[in-house]
């Protein structure tokens, strides 16, 4: 099966000292034969628990001039501030209604398309002469997990673990500088993060591994002396404030808070763990000692029987344990029992339905379950079981069936990872149904047919036949795990040394083991309608209706209605099951064939970067087969230009719709392709159809065809087409609701010289039928060209048979290279400052947002090289500065940040700062005067600091990709942007070392200093709704501290008659 049990060499024997190991002996943990890292799991006397990974393929130390290690222990004693870029509580940060736009990504592509963030990708090899201390590198990480959470906030100080989270960071006895932490990470080209759960608190970070002795000593302290400053209290308050304001209009958010609202109010669930001004400052105006309580929940619960230290290292085992002993030895013991939320009943009223208000425009039906905490029954993950039926996607499943009748266009079933979803208090099990306008007509009866569902899984009875299904793939997945980002990987084993047997840290994520028939028919059994929670969150909701409520702290409004007793009888027996509701036949994309490639010998070829196997008028194939990974699984990219798709507004959203009917019609063939772990992906950017599949490689020529089959054949019914229609018209409706997106899609619009706008689109969306659709299809493809990327375990051979698998259904007429359409960039006025502002979409958004843009050279590919490498490090060298200038010390709002901008290959540098809190003229101020201020910071920068951030990215840019997919995407992205400059960061990376501070100095004074005569800015303000009041008693074109501004009230107009960047060959 690929599993080993690999052994610790060393029994953990008793030590002298208070940090010693405790006797007992070693722990075999379960590991995939393909895992080369060493693993040994220690019991320190003072009952913390640590897992140490050794990873014998981290490079070692970088040597300075001297030839001496650089990992030097010295105390750094820089003077910022400090926080910690995230501190989310479960369900609480960024990416919690990610899932919400999931269904229209592509909308969006304006986006992203052509633009990317600060390079960071990397090659596997350096060239001889660049010199040793360039080998590839990989980051070194540590992660510990803390059992307690916000479920033991105390009523009158709600959201107090998280307050304590952020406190953590603000100095300790032995490293008392708040910033010091951070700023030692980031010299040494790393980062940190932390997160609140319900019952876990984690706190993590990575770095060059050269430098992870003296980070363990900063992290340490952490849990051992920090100095929770008084001073710091009220400015920490205000970051989860503004913390807290950035999910104000997540609907997700909003959702889970209401469910916290309307809980048993003994039920651990009621509570508001995100904690705000509200929760925390008040309680101190009316004389409580916040700190006082702090530091009680801390001497309370963080002790060292309820942390998982998780240390990921290239030094040997040994090493690494003597680490954890010194350094975490200190720790305060005790804590060895796990905090109890224990939960036996209903968790809300029966027999309730919540209408809920949206943010967005959707109708989204939510049904959740309450299940036994089932954390001891890992190995059985009945769950799962009952999540891969109710939520399946192929034929005859509910899903199938509520698409024909025109009720839903997607579903989404099983137990969510967070906190609220799997606790000592329960497991949720919930289904999301996004509703058609006719499925929130028919809602009940929806709900009807998931009943339906359920009814026809309980007749069968469970099938062992689904379960080994289940067991064989996730032992594959598991036999062939891709290797994740370091930081990443440490703090999913510090979780699961929480949730595991010591055995299983790793292995329980994949188990399998035990088929138990009655658990998952007692399950089935709980999925009752007395048992459901069910909120329909949609924006067809009247504020004004009788028995309005409003949740305290989002301030949603929602009703709850009673369902009559007959219809829940109705729901608990059916009388009958649709007949086209069936279990799913066995899954013929599993794969079974795992043979590695070993391919031909190629002379004089260098064989870590893709070559050209075909080049011909209609299609060009780049090829890589891999002898890194030696996993199979192979990644085939595909860029179809069609030449129709970007021609007018009617053709980009004929496109679209286009899009979405496709990936209907192939829904049902692409989810079984995906459960078996090959997987596949659409999207539409421009004039350029992007089609990857990816994933275990034996069936991907089985998926190629027979999406293939339907690229150029599908015929559009009138019945799915007013479906699709609707769901576009939902996601144009949609597009900038949040305002980081808002501002960003403006610039973009600003700067590139055909852009279709969503208000456009959707203007034109609503005039169009089916005919136009079918009429349309012929045209896309008329003129194509195809540029392909494979790469992995496939043979050349079977590369070019899979490329022409689309040449053959997509190229009828050559797209020659003088018609392909090309991207262009505004190249904005020498000397210019320009000014575009704009409301926030939704009229309750109250963060505002400055984007600040300044626009550079053109990317030459190999003659901008240095150019590339000078950006990056003046990147490196003032991000954390931003940071704890803008957002630690002057608290200007929770999302403030500064990178590199790539937009077709044109290089720029953006400042972005989103608030609640002030309006964007002032944010526009205060990053100018930061900006201002680094002159004087790089003048005084000392060599060894400026050499200090060199090193850093230098292994930033030769960090090893962690997996196949990190580096065939690597690859594509040089195809994409038509550079194939494949071993770029290996270029970069020997630039830099001659790059002088002198040269970042000239090139900031050039680019971003007020003075010069060539700089390029461009400002996009977006105005909340908490700031739009001045904005309507304020002139726009008032000048500023660096001169007039031009303000641009029409972007289209503004782009007229402008002089472009040339189209580079």
């Amino acid at each position: 099966m690929g599993v080993e049990r690999l052994r610790t060499t060393t029994t953990l024997e008793e030590e002298e000292d208070i940090g010693g190991a405790a006797d007992g002996g070693a722990v075999s943990v379960v590991t995939a034969a393909s895992d080369q890292r060493l693993y040994q799991y220690l019991k320190l006397k003072n009952g913390m628990s640590a897992l140490l990974i050794h990873d014998p393929a981290m490079a070692s130390a970088p040597k300075d001039s001297s030839g001496q290690n650089m990992g030097v222990d010295e105390e750094d004693d820089e003077e910022e501030d400090e926080d910690h870029s995230s501190g989310s509580v479960s369900g609480s940060g960024e990416e919690e209604d990610e899932d919400e736009e999931d269904d229209m990504e592509y909308h969006e592509s304006e986006l992203d398309e052509g633009e990317e963030e600060s390079d960071n990708d990397d090659d596997d090899e350096m060239p001889s002469h660049v010199g040793a201390a360039q080998a590839p590198t990989k980051k070194a990480a540590a992660a510990m997990c803390v059992g307690v959470g916000s479920f033991s906030d105390p009523p009158d100080a709600q959201g107090l673990a998280h307050f304590l989270e952020h406190m953590l960071f603000m100095g300790s006895s032995k490293f008392p500088d708040e910033n010091e932490y951070d700023t030692f990470l980031s010299k040494h080209g790393g980062g940190s993060n932390a997160f609140t759960e319900t019952e876990f608190t984690c706190y993590h970070f990575d770095i060059s591994p050269s430098f992870l002795k003296p980070a363990l000593d900063r992290f340490s302290q952490f849990f051992i002396s920090p100095l929770a400053k008084a001073e710091a209290m009220d400015r920490e308050v205000q970051a989860i404030d503004s913390e807290f304001e950035q999910v104000l209009q997540s609907d997700a958010c909003r959702l889970l808070q209401l469910q916290c609202h309307t809980a048993k109010p003994s039920h651990p669930f009621n509570t508001f763990s995100w904690g705000n001004r509200k929760s925390l400052s008040e309680p101190m105006e009316r004389g409580m000692d916040m700190r006082g309580k702090l530091l009680q929940l801390y001497r309370d619960h963080y002790l060292a029987g309820r942390m998982k230290l998780t240390i990921l290292g290239g030094e040997p085992l040994d090493t690494l344990k003597q680490w954890a002993i010194e350094l975490f030895g200190k720790v305060s013991e005790g804590g060895e029992a796990r905090l109890p939320f224990p939960w036996d009943g209903p968790v809300w009223e029966s027999g309730r339905m919540y209408r809920v208000e949206s943010v967005r425009d959707q109708h989204l039906l939510a049904m959740t379950w309450p299940l036994p905490c089932l954390q001891a029954d890992y190995l059985k993950k009945p769950q799962d079981y009952i999540s891969h039926l109710v939520g399946h996607e192929g034929a005859g499943s509910l899903l199938s069936l509520l698409k024909a009748k025109g009720l839903a266009t997607g579903l989404s079933a099983g137990v969510g990872d967070g906190g609220y979803d799997r606790s000592s208090a329960g497991y949720m099990f919930t289904v999301n149904i996004h509703l058609t306008d006719s499925g929130l007509e028919h809602v009940l009866d929806v709900v009807g047919l998931l009943y339906q569902y359920v009814k026809m899984l309980r007749l069968i009875g469970p099938q062992e036949w689904v379960f080994k299904e289940l067991q064989s793939m996730a032992m594959m997945e598991f036999r062939f795990a891709e290797e994740e980002s370091a930081d990443n990987y440490v703090v999913r084993l510090a979780s699961n040394m929480h949730l595991y047997s010591e055995e299983n840290i790793i292995y329980g994520d994949y188990s399998f083991e035990q088929w138990d028939p009655d658990l998952v028919a007692d399950l089935l059994k709980r999925v009752n309608p007395s048992n459901m929670r069910l909120d329909i969150v949609t924006k067809s909701f009247n504020r004004n209706a009788p028995g309005v409520e409003v949740e305290p702290w989002f301030q949603v409004p929602y009703t709850i209605e009673i369902l009559p007793a007959d219809l829940l009888q109705q729901w608990e027996n059916p009388s009958h099951v649709d007949p086209a509701l069936t279990i799913p036949v066995v899954n013929a994309f599993i794969p079974h064939d795992f043979t590695i490639r070993t391919g031909k010998s190629v002379v004089s070829e260098d064989l870590s970067i893709p070559r050209v196997v075909l080049d011909d008028p209609a299609l060009k194939v780049w090829y890589k087969l891999d002898q890194t990974f030696k996993t199979p699984r192979a990644n085939t990219y595909f860029s179809v230009m069609c030449r129709a798709a970007g021609e007018s507004i009617k053709a980009v959203v004929l496109t679209d719709i286009y899009m979405k009917l496709l990936e209907h019609e192939l829904n049902e063939t692409i989810y079984l392709a995906n459960v078996a772990k090959l997987e596949s992906s659409l999207a539409v950017t421009g004039d350029k159809i992007d089609l990857k599949l990816f994933g275990f490689n034996e069936k991907l020529p089985v998926l190629a065809h027979k999406i293939a089959e339907l690229l150029t054949s599908l015929v559009p019914r009138e019945d799915r087409f007013q479906v699709i229609k609707e769901d576009i018209e939902r996601a144009y409706r949609n597009a900038n609701m949040k305002p980081l997106k808002h501002s960003a899609y403006l610039r973009l619009q600003a700067l590139k010289e055909r852009f279709w706008h969503a208000d456009d689109k959707l203007a034109c969306l609503l005039s169009l039928t089916v005919k136009d659709v079918t009429d349309f299809i012929p045209q896309l493809f008329n003129q194509t060209y195809i540029e392909a990327l494979c790469h992995g375990n496939l043979d050349e051979e079977e590369a070019l048979k899979i490329a022409n698998i689309f040449k053959q259904t997509l190229v009828k007429n050559v797209l020659p290279p003088e018609l392909r359409p090309q991207e262009r960039i505004i190249k904005l006025p020498l000397g210019s400052s320009l000014l575009h502002s704009a409301n926030v979409k939704n009229e309750s958004e109250e963060n505002s947002v400055v984007e600040m843009y300044f626009q550079g050279e053109q990317d030459l590919g190999r003659d901008s090289i240095r150019t590339r490498g000078i950006i990056d490090l003046f990147e490196q060298m003032i991000y954390e500065p931003c940071f704890n200038q803008l957002r630690t010390k002057e608290q200007l709002g929770y999302r403030v940040d500064c990178g590199v901008r790539v937009t077709y290959r044109v290089l720029g540098f953006c400042f972005r700062v989103q608030s609640a809190k002030y309006t964007p003229p002032f944010l526009e101020h205060r990053i100018n005067t930061f900006i201002a201020s680094l002159s004087q910071v790089l003048k005084e920068m000392t060599d060894e600091e400026f050499t200090s951030y060199k090193t850093a990215l230098v292994e930033l840019k030769l960090e090893r990709d962690h997996s196949l997919l990190d580096e065939t995407d690597r690859h594509w992205e040089q195809i994409w942007d038509q550079r194939y400059l494949f071993d770029a960061r290996k270029l970069e990376a020997s630039e830099l070392l001659t790059i002088s501070k002198s040269e970042v100095s000239e090139w900031f004074s050039r680019f971003l200093d007020s003075s010069s005569a060539v700089r390029r800015k461009l400002s996009i303000h977006i105005w909340g709704c908490n700031a739009q009041a001045e904005r309507n008693n304020r002139k726009d074109n008032e000048s500023t501290e660096d001169g007039d501004v031009t303000v641009i009230d029409d972007l289209q107009a503004f782009k007229h008659g402008k002089e472009l960047f040339p189209v580079l060959v």
